[in-house]
C-alpha cells in the first residue's frame, strides 16, 4: 500500500485552542503526523510525496472567495496592529444575519469570522501550504482507489469538518470531499464515504447534503453532548436529489467496541445497498479508549474489526486521516485498522 505524505505538512503548528473558556494547547500538532508516518514506514509501507493537486480538484468542493482567504488571509492577519500570531475569529454571522442579507466583509477580521465555523482552526503562516499537500495526499490516494488499489493519505490537517466555504475543528480543506470527487471524476458513477472519526463529519456532510452520487456514512458521538453540536442526527437524512443519500449513526458516550463495530457494520451494509463503486474512508483514532477527549472507548481490537468489517465491502479505498490525538497509540491503532483492511 502505498502511503502519500509531504514534509511541508509538518510547518502548520497552531498553538490556540478554546475550550470550556479556557485557552489551551492544541492537540493538532505536528508530532501526530511524525507517529503515524513512523507507524507506516514499520509496517514496510512505500511512503512517497504526491504530485501537487491541482486548483480544479480543490475548486470542485470548495469556494473560490475561501480558498483565496485561506491562501491570502495570512499576510492580511499579520500586518494588522497588535494583531495575535494566528487567524483567530471572534464574531460568527449568526443565522439572523444571513436571512437579512450578510456578505462577506472586506476586512480581514470579518473575513475571518465568515469563514470559519468554530475558534478550533487557528490559520498560520504555513497553514495553507500544509492543508494543500494534505488535499494532495488525498487526490493521489483516490487515484490509486480508481487504479485498484487501496492508499493511505496521512492528511495533515484532517478534513472532515471543513465545509465549502468554511473552516472548523481543525480542519481546512476536506480531505476526504476531494477524494471522492477525484473518484467520480476518473470513472466511478457512486462514491461512499465512511467516516469513523469520533466527532461527526459535518463538513463532509454538508458539502455532499444534495448529491446523490456520494453517499455519507458517520459512526461518530452523540451530538447532543459532543463537538460538533449542533448536526450528526439519524435524522438527517440529505436534502433534494440526495434525500437518503446521507446515514448518521450518533453513540452514546462510552459506547465500546461491541456498539461501536456494529453501527460501522451498519454502515458498511448501507454502502453495499446503495451500490458504491469506489470508497473513502475518513480515518480517525479519536473514538480510543486512550484518548484525551475519549467518548466511545474503542480498543485497538475494535479498529482491526472495523478494518474487517470494512474490507467486506471489496472496494479498494482512498483512505484518508482524520482526527486522534494520543500520540503514544495512534501508531499502534493505524497498523491495527489496516491489518483488519487488508489481512
Amino acid at each position: 500500500m502505498k502511503v502519500f505524505w509531504n514534509p511541508a505538512q509538518l510547518a502548520h503548528a497552531p498553538a490556540f485552542f478554546l475550550a470550556k473558556g479556557k485557552v489551551r494547547p492544541n492537540f493538532e500538532v505536528p508530532v501526530r503526523a511524525e507517529a503515524l508516518l513512523a507507524a507506516c514506514r514499520a509496517m514496510g509501507l512505500t511512503v512517497q510525496a504526491p504530485p501537487p493537486v491541482d486548483i480544479a480538484a480543490l475548486l470542485a468542493v470548495h469556494d473560490p472567495g475561501y480558498l483565496a482567504f485561506l491562501r491570502d488571509g495570512y499576510a492580511a492577519w499579520s500586518a494588522l496592529p497588535d494583531a495575535g500570531p494566528e487567524i483567530v475569529a471572534n464574531h460568527h454571522p449568526s443565522p439572523e444575519m444571513m436571512a437579512n442579507g450578510a456578505r462577506v466583509p472586506a476586512h480581514i477580521v470579518g473575513q475571518a469570522g465568515w469563514f470559519a465555523a468554530d475558534a478550533a482552526c487557528p490559520i498560520g503562516p504555513h497553514t495553507w501550504e500544509a492543508a494543500f499537500h494534505a488535499a494532495a495526499g488525498a487526490a493521489a490516494a483516490a487515484d490509486e482507489a480508481a487504479r485498484g488499489d487501496s492508499a493511505y493519505a496521512l492528511a495533515r490537517p484532517p478534513g472532515h469538518h471543513a465545509f465549502k466555504a468554511r473552516a472548523g475543528g481543525h480542519c481546512y480543506l476536506n480531505n476526504a470531499a476531494v477524494a471522492a470527487e477525484r473518484l467520480l471524476v476518473r470513472g466511478a458513477e457512486r462514491v461512499a464515504v465512511i467516516d469513523i472519526d469520533s466527532h461527526h463529519g459535518n463538513g463532509t456532510q454538508g458539502i455532499f447534503w444534495d448529491r446523490p452520487d456520494v453517499l455519507f456514512v458517520s459512526v461518530h458521538g452523540d451530538p447532543n453532548g459532543y463537538y460538533p453540536w449542533f448536526t450528526g442526527h439519524a435524522t438527517e437524512r440529505g436534502g433534494g436529489d440526495g434525500a437518503g443519500c446521507n446515514l448518521n449513526f450518533p453513540l452514546p458516550m462510552g459506547t465500546g467496541d461491541d456498539g461501536w463495530v456494529a453501527a460501522v457494520e451498519a454502515g458498511v451494509s448501507a454502502i453495499r445497498a446503495y451500490g458504491a463503486e469506489a470508497l473513502v474512508i475518513s480515518l480517525g483514532f479519536d473514538a480510543s479508549v486512550d484518548e484525551p477527549l475519549n467518548a466511545l472507548s474503542v480498543t485497538p481490537d475494535g479498529f482491526s474489526r472495523a478494518g474487517a468489517a470494512i474490507k467486506a465491502l471489496g472496494l479498494p479505498a482512498a483512505i484518508v486521516q482524520e482526527g486522534g490525538y494520543n500520540v503514544d497509540v495512534i501508531g499502534g491503532l493505524l497498523t491495527r485498522f489496516l491489518d483488519g483492511l487488508g489481512g
